[in-house]
C-alpha cells in the first residue's frame, strides 16, 4: 500500500489509538460487532449493514440526539469501504471549509480513482446555499456524503440534499446497551480503564447509567471523572458513592429548547392533558422543568389547552390556568411550579371539548370563503334620521323585550348563510347544559316560524 494512502486510512480510524485521548474517544469500536445499540438499522441482513459491510455505502443522513454513535458509523463506514474519512462541522466551517474538504476530496479521487467519506456534523447548522454546494459532488461521486443531524432533516435540510441521501434515525441507548459499554470501559485493558482494576458497586453503575440519559459519549465522560477521584481502600482502587453523587450532580436531562427534544415534550405534556392522564402531564412537566424549561412556558400551553381542549365543557379551566401563571409570578419558581402542577392535574381531569376550537376554525374557514357578504339590515345601526329611512335596524327585536330574553325566529348571520352550524356542544361536562339549551331555542324557533 502507497505510504500515503496508509496515513489516509489511519484517518478512518484504522491506526494506534492515542492514549491521551478522552476515554470516549478511545472507546470507538472498531468493527459493528462492537457497536453498542441501533439494532433497528444495524441488525443481521438490514440495509445499512450490508451496505457497510459490503464496503459500498451509499450517501445518508444520521439523525439522532447526541452520544448515540453517529460520527462513529461514519468512521466505520469508511473503514469498511478502505477510504478516506475526512469530517467537517458546521458549527466551525463555512464556505471556506466546504471549498477546501471538496478540493481534498477530488485529489484523492483522482489519485486513487475512490470517493472519500465526507462526515458533516452538525450539517442542520448550514444554510440552503452551503448545504447545496455539497450536491454536485455527491452526484459525480467525488465523495460519500455522511451528515448527522440532532434535528428533523424534513425541517432543516435542503430538499434537494434529502433526495441524494438516505435518513436514518439513530435512538438513545438502552440502559442494558449503556450497561454493556460499561462493563467494557471497565475492563478492556487496551481502550479503556481495565489496567486500573477499578471497584463499583452495582447501585453506583446505576447511578451513572441515569444520568448518562442515554448518552454513550457522556456515560464514559463521566466514568471518566469519576475514575480521577477513586481512592486505595483494602488494597483495592474504589469509585466512592461520593464520587459519584459529585460527578453526576448538575448533570441535565436532555432538553433542546426551540429543537426537536423541545416540541417533542410540550406535544408529550399536551397530549397528556388532552387524553386526561394527570401522571403523564406530570411527568413532562417534570422533565422538562427538570431540564431548565421556563415553567411559565409551560402555563402558557396549559391556558392554550384550557381554552382548546376543555373549552365549556369546564369553563373554569381557564381561570385556574390563568390563576396559576398569577401564582408563579407572585411567589417564584418553588412555589409557583406547584401551582401550575395542580393546574396540569385539574386540566387533565376536566372534561373535554373541542367544539368551540372546533366552531371557531369552521366559522373562520366560512368567513373566508363566503367573501364580504352584507350585514342583513334589521342588525344595522341607525344612528341617524338617513340611516332609519333606508331601513337601517327597522325589523331588529330587542331580545330583552321578548319572552325569556330570546327573539325566537331572529337571525343573526347573512342570508347566504342562514342555515349554518359552527358551534356543537359535546355530551360532556357543562356542554350538555349547553347542548340542552341550545336545542330548547331552536325549539322556539321552529315554534316561530310555524306560527308565521
Amino acid at each position: 500500500m502507497h505510504a500515503n494512502q496508509a496515513d489516509l486510512l489511519e484517518q478512518a480510524g484504522q491506526g494506534q489509538q492515542n492514549p491521551l485521548s478522552p476515554l470516549a474517544d478511545r472507546m470507538r469500536p472498531d468493527s459493528l460487532q462492537n457497536f453498542f445499540g441501533q439494532t433497528h438499522i444495524l441488525g443481521a441482513g438490514k440495509p445499512l449493514t450490508q451496505a457497510i459491510e459490503s464496503g459500498k455505502p451509499h450517501s445518508m443522513i444520521f439523525w439522532g440526539p447526541p452520544g448515540v454513535g453517529k460520527t462513529t458509523l461514519a468512521r466505520l463506514i469508511a473503514r469498511y469501504a478502505k477510504v478516506r474519512f475526512l469530517a467537517i462541522s458546521a458549527v466551525l466551517s463555512g464556505v471556506k471549509e466546504i471549498r477546501q474538504a471538496v478540493e481534498q476530496a477530488k485529489q484523492y479521487s483522482q489519485v486513487y480513482a475512490q470517493p472519500t467519506v465526507l462526515f458533516v456534523d452538525e450539517v442542520h447548522r448550514f444554510n440552503k446555499s452551503q448545504q447545496d454546494a455539497f450536491l454536485p459532488y455527491i452526484e459525480d461521486g467525488t465523495f460519500i456524503f455522511v451528515g448527522a443531524t440532532t434535528e428533523n432533516p424534513s425541517f432543516e435540510l435542503n430538499n434537494a440534499l434529502l433526495s441524494r441521501a438516505r435518513v436514518y434515525l439513530l435512538k438513545t441507548l438502552e440502559q442494558d446497551e449503556l450497561s454493556a459499554l460499561l462493563e467494557l470501559a471497565l475492563n478492556d485493558n487496551e481502550r479503556g480503564l481495565g489496567a486500573l482494576h477499578l471497584q463499583i458497586s452495582d447501585e453506583d453503575r446505576l447511578n451513572l447509567i441515569s444520568a448518562a440519559d442515554g448518552d454513550g459519549r457522556k456515560l464514559l465522560n463521566l466514568l471518566e471523572i469519576a475514575t480521577d477521584l477513586a481512592k486505595e481502600e483494602n488494597g483495592q482502587r474504589w469509585i466512592s458513592s461520593e464520587a459519584i453523587t459529585q460527578v453526576i450532580s448538575g448533570t441535565t436531562r436532555r432538553f433542546d429548547k426551540g429543537g426537536d427534544l423541545f416540541y417533542e415534550q410540550i406535544s408529550a405534556f399536551h397530549k397528556s392533558v388532552r387524553g386526561s392522564s394527570p401522571d403523564g402531564a406530570l411527568y413532562w412537566m417534570a422533565r422538562m422543568i427538570e431540564a431548565g424549561c421556563d415553567p411559565l412556558y409551560i402555563a402558557r400551553r396549559l391556558l392554550a389547552i384550557a381554552s382548546e381542549d376543555i373549552g365549556n365543557a369546564d369553563p373554569r379551566a381557564m381561570q385556574v390556568a390563568l390563576n396559576a401563571w398569577d401564582a408563579f409570578e407572585r411567589l417564584g419558581p418553588a412555589e409557583g411550579n406547584r401551582a401550575i402542577a395542580q393546574a396540569a392535574v385539574y386540566c387533565a381531569l376536566a372534561p373535554k371539548s373541542n367544539a368551540v376550537y372546533t366552531a371557531f376554525k369552521a366559522a373562520m374557514a366560512s368567513a373566508r370563503e363566503s367573501g364580504s357578504l352584507e350585514v342583513p339590515e334589521h342588525l344595522r345601526n341607525a344612528p341617524t334620521q338617513l340611516l332609519k329611512s333606508m331601513g337601517y335596524g327597522e325589523q331588529y327585536r330587542y331580545s330583552h323585550n321578548e319572552p325569556e330574553a330570546y327573539s325566537a325566529g331572529q337571525t343573526y348571520l347573512p342570508p347566504e348563510l342562514a342555515d349554518a352550524r359552527f358551534y356543537s356542544p359535546q355530551p360532556r361536562g357543562l356542554e350538555i347544559k349547553l347542548a340542552e339549551k341550545l336545542e330548547y331555542l331552536q325549539s322556539l324557533d321552529k315554534q316561530f316560524k310555524n306560527n308565521k
